[in-house]
């Protein structure tokens, strides 16, 4: 048994496709690596083993996220440790290449791994002279490397340039080493990612095509062409992660809201974000808010498709966790929540307030509406309509006017779509369809055969 099968435990945010990690030191007392705001599921891991957080590392100043070290350093006394070259604005022990802290028994080493961010370290842990594992945040990934763009276009190859020698510094380790990412499959951050979160340095280079090139002009070539969009507000994170997220007291709680406090924030210039599953959305909602179905991928597309400067009220369904709704939203910085609709929109309605609804039709049912592919470049590659628009759902509200006449809306499953229909809403575009399903059963429907990039 290794010390990743008894003494890390990887905290898996889906949504994020991103790991943080618990590392128990054996004495009551533990690491946390990369520690996001929202430390629920690190709270429970850490209460189950009777641990206190003494230590919380974090890789990089994050894009995708607002860490959680701060709350850790209040919280538990947790000692931050950071690249120096970070320049936080926060109390933290300031590390450079080679710097190591004694973790009581173990050891972690400082590696400077610029690529992903300027500042990027990797964290090397070590038993005496043994290495067991390397905590490699955005630089060496499993199947690829984090992205180098977060910096603007100007800086985008140059970065790559600097990952391209992090990665090889990391795997001139010993093959048995650990890695043990950050960022992973779904995340925003990764130029693509394999589906496995951990693996080996051997494994990675045996496996990882970034380690195979051959040279590094090579490499630059493969990793910037798999970087796709990203969420807007990945340009505000990192520097409110340097200047240090607020120190919570107590747990963010969604207030009540009766429809007339809705309609007074809707007059106001406020936002109204409907939670509830695209189906419920579709037959019935307020005019002018925004379908944001609450599942894993909730705080992302909140992040992408509204400013965080905006009061904001929800609408949910009786039986989804308010909970969720607040930590998706704090671990992004968005923090003016005004409240949710008691009662929903059984109360809306009730108080004589009108509602819209959203055609959700079935692939059989579609018509010959043109289709408004709303996936990812590299989804829309992979298999599409023939003839279909495609417009990514994160560039939709800037493109409206791109989208076609009385479209159907179509994602891989219907959410996003239901998302864009509501964006296409809000911009005064009316006979909207969208479609409960993906290209598949489209295609299927419509006796006809995916289009792909390789087919072009």
């Amino acid at each position: 048994m290794g010390f990743a099968d008894d003494h890390l435990i990887p905290l898996v945010d889906q949504g994020l496709g991103n790991s943080a990690y618990l590392a128990d030191l054996g004495d009551g007392r533990a690491l946390a690596v990369d520690a996001c705001r929202d430390l629920r599921a690190l709270r429970r891991a850490a209460e189950r083993r009777g641990l206190t957080v003494a230590y919380a590392a974090d890789t990089h100043l994050h894009a995708d996220f607002l860490s959680g070290a701060v709350q850790l350093a209040h919280d538990d006394g947790a000692r931050v440790l950071a690249s120096a070259a970070g320049r936080r604005d926060f109390p933290h022990t300031p590390l450079a290449d080679g710097d190591e802290t004694d973790l009581g028994g173990l050891t972690l080493r400082a590696l400077a791994t610029p690529g992903h961010t300027d500042e990027h370290l990797s964290f090397l842990l070590l038993d005496g002279d043994r290495e067991l594992g390397v905590f490699s945040g955005g630089s060496l990934i499993v199947g690829s490397a984090a992205r180098t763009d977060l910096l603007g276009a100007a800086r985008t190859e140059e970065l790559a340039r600097a990952q391209y020698h992090s990665l090889r510094r990391l795997a001139a380790l010993p093959d048995e080493v650990a890695l043990w990412p950050t960022h992973g499959a779904g995340s925003f951050c990764s130029a693509p990612p394999g589906s496995e979160r951990t693996s080996t340095v051997g494994a990675q280079k045996r496996t990882n095509p970034l380690l195979s090139a051959p040279d590094e002009d090579t490499f630059v070539r493969l990793l910037l062409n798999g970087l796709g969009s990203y969420p807007d507000y990945f340009d505000r994170l990192a520097e409110a992660n340097r200047r240090g997220p607020a120190v919570l007291t107590s747990a963010p709680l969604l207030p009540s809201l009766d429809a007339g406090q809705v309609r007074s924030l809707l007059a106001d210039g406020g936002q109204v974000v409907d939670v509830r599953p695209a189906a419920d959305y579709a037959a019935g909602h307020i005019r002018g808010a925004l379908s944001v179905p609450l599942r894993g991928q909730f705080a992302t597309w909140l992040g992408w498709l509204l400013p965080d400067t905006v009061p904001l009220a929800f609408v949910a369904g009786e039986d989804q966790d308010l909970d969720e709704i607040v930590w998706q939203a704090y671990k992004i910085g968005y923090e003016r929540l005004t409240g949710r609709l008691t009662g929903g929109m059984t109360a809306w309605l009730a108080d004589g307030n009108p509602r819209a609804t959203t055609a959700f039709v079935t692939a059989d049912h579609a018509g010959d509406r043109p289709y408004l592919d709303v996936r990812q470049d590299a989804e829309f590659a992979a298999g599409h309509v023939p003839g279909a628009r495609h417009i990514e759902l994160g560039a939709l509200a800037a493109h409206a006017v791109e989208a076609p006449e009385g479209p159907i809306v179509a994602c891989g499953h219907g959410e996003r779509a239901m998302t864009a229909a509501s964006l296409l809403e809000r911009a005064g575009r009316t006979d909207i369809a969208v479609l409960d399903g993906g290209p598949a059963e489209y295609a299927a429907a419509h006796g006809r055969r995916l289009s792909r990039a390789a087919d072009a």
